[in-house]
């Protein structure tokens, strides 16, 4: 394990002692936690990126869309336990 040092504001590093008493961690545990939580937040946004430019990409090479109205109607029916038939991909007009 490497070390490494940080600068923080003493108006935070107050905030994140107060913050890691009430969580019952050290301030380092809490620090370590808290950069954990960035990083997986940060690759979750990037595969969701990554996920929406691979599907605009084959919106744009295959002209196909479903709808907002219908995909809507289709994930409402589903959230209420029903199962409904799904929309179809067609040509994007206009």
């Amino acid at each position: 394990m490497s070390t490494t040092t940080i600068r923080l504001e003493e108006d935070l590093k107050a905030r994140i002692a107060a913050a890691a008493e009430r969580q019952g961690k050290t301030a380092h545990a809490f620090i370590v936690d808290a950069i954990a939580q960035t990083v997986e937040q940060s690759e979750l946004d990037d595969e969701f990126q990554r996920v929406a430019e691979e599907r605009w990409a084959k919106v744009r090479a295959t002209g196909k869309s479903i709808p907002f109205d219908e995909a809507r109607a289709y994930i409402e029916a589903r959230a209420q336990g029903q199962r409904p038939a799904r929309p179809s991909a067609r040509k994007l007009t206009g």
